[in-house]
């Protein structure tokens, strides 16, 4: 029997990290080949991750909410047959920094079953014990004795104190603004925990007794990390990159919210939520068509537009992680109900943290429905890759002038935002008033 570290795989998405959102075992747990172990989040979104081996949960090597470089070991399976003894991160390393597998003898590398080898090499501080990561072993070791705390270097002046804390407690620290000579330790050794910085932060601060002042309450620091990093990065990239142009048009759309009451008495419909989301969304690919540079895109290097063979429409989504746009692929080619059960899915799968990268990547024009949370319009940034970007504001019953007589209508604002190196002024008015001409009058769709 021997124990097998499960390492955190790239899972195809050439990250270098992962949080650890929840485990799905616990030690004791006997697992099959391929069974979900663990959830994590990437800088995407939240994958299940399988076991790629069977046996017994021996220990779970990292908790929930910490995130770790890709190749550390998080959990541990005794199996039935010999395998990979290399210790935990923290047992005995100078720097606490978990080990990659080296190549063995004959110049091969050590990977993970359904995980390819890795194509970079990862430097690390040799171990204070040597050769114990290539060392051969067959049989379970005794438990080792907890190992000593390791004073982590830092940069503190010579003659100050050291405290003993791991590397993602001292990132910890770091990101709330923590001095960790001013935390209280409990964990072994006197070594600080993530707790205990956490504490700290929560703590009231002491009272120094000085000039009265007037204290107001404590500033909370949050790491910015997975999907908001990525997204807040996609977005600075976006912005300072394609010059944006905006242009607004509102519109009666009463037309369109008659259409959606028959719909949802429509058998075709029958299990499904239909929207005027649906509407707007049918509209866009109708009016691609006759604007085809909407649904394109600016490849700097090669000084080329890109017009894409398909449209696949992106709708922004809110999720507790932060915002994602997944896509539905070859929307153009969809009839309105299979175009309506895709929606259905892309907002039921987003809610639940579910979206996979497949569904994030590839898309050439995208939906924001701002309406949802009661704003009119807005002037959304391009997602990176695109041309284009529409805001879809709130439907409210206001005045509209009818055969010159005043009657309460249903109207909405569009916004179009839109990569002015490709799209002129009259291409985007062009698209932007098609998209409007069918909200208006569904029957134009026929047009198309």
């Amino acid at each position: 029997m021997g124990i097998q570290h499960f390492r955190l795989p790239d899972v195809g998405e050439g990250l270098v990290e992962a949080e650890i959102v929840s485990w799905k075992v616990k030690p004791g747990d006997t697992v099959k080949l391929n069974d979900t172990v663990v959830e994590i989040e990437t800088a995407k979104s939240l994958v299940e991750l399988p076991v790629p081996f069977a046996g017994t949960i021996a220990e779970l090597l990292v908790p929930e909410g910490e995130t770790v470089p890709v190749g550390t070991p998080i959990i541990a399976v005794q199996t039935d047959s010999a395998g990979d003894e290399t210790p935990p991160a923290d047992a005995g390393t100078e720097d606490l920094v978990p080990a990659i597998p080296e190549p063995d003898n004959g110049g091969r590398t050590a990977v993970l079953v359904g995980y390819g080898p890795r194509t970079t090499e990862a430097k690390r501080r040799p171990r204070k014990s040597a050769g114990l990561a290539s060392a051969p072993a067959v049989e379970v070791p005794a438990p080792a004795p907890v190992p000593e705390p390791v004073v982590a270097k830092s940069n503190e002046p010579a003659g100050s104190v050291h405290v003993l804390a791991k590397p993602p407690v001292r990132k910890l620290a770091k990101d709330l603004g923590v001095d960790l000579s001013t935390v209280t330790a409990t964990g072994p050794g006197g070594i600080i925990t993530r707790a205990d910085v956490e504490g700290h932060v929560e703590a009231p601060a002491p009272v120094v007794e000085v000039a009265p002042v007037v204290s107001g309450r404590g500033d909370t620091r949050v790491p910015v990390k997975g999907v908001q990093k990525v997204m807040a990065q996609a977005m600075v990239a976006s912005a300072f990159t394609a010059p944006h142009v905006t242009e607004w048009i509102t519109v009666d759309v009463s037309a369109t919210m008659e259409l959606v009451d028959r719909l949802k008495g429509d058998k075709a419909f029958r299990d499904l939520k239909v929207s005027p989301l649906l509407i707007v969304a049918k509209a866009v690919t109708l009016a691609a068509r006759r604007t085809p540079v909407i649904n394109a895109a600016w490849d700097e290097p090669a000084q080329e537009i890109v017009y894409k063979g398909a449209v696949n429409l992106g709708i922004a989504a809110a999720t507790p992680r932060g915002l994602i746009v997944p896509n539905i692929k070859n929307a153009d080619v969809l009839t309105l109900p299979e175009l309506c059960a895709a929606l259905n899915d892309l907002v039921a799968t987003a809610r639940e943290g579910k979206t996979q990268p497949a569904d994030q990547a590839g898309g050439s024009f995208t939906i924001t429905n701002v309406g949802v949370f009661g704003v009119d319009a807005g002037t959304p940034i391009i997602n990176p890759g695109e041309a284009a970007i529409l805001a879809f504001g709130a439907i409210r019953k206001q005045p509209w002038v009818v055969d010159d007589e005043i009657v309460p209508r249903w109207i909405t604002t569009l916004a179009l935002s839109f990569d002015h190196r490709l799209i002129d002024g009259e291409k985007g008015s062009t698209f932007l008033a098609d998209v409007a001409g069918i909200l208006e009058d569904p029957a134009r769709a026929l047009m198309f």
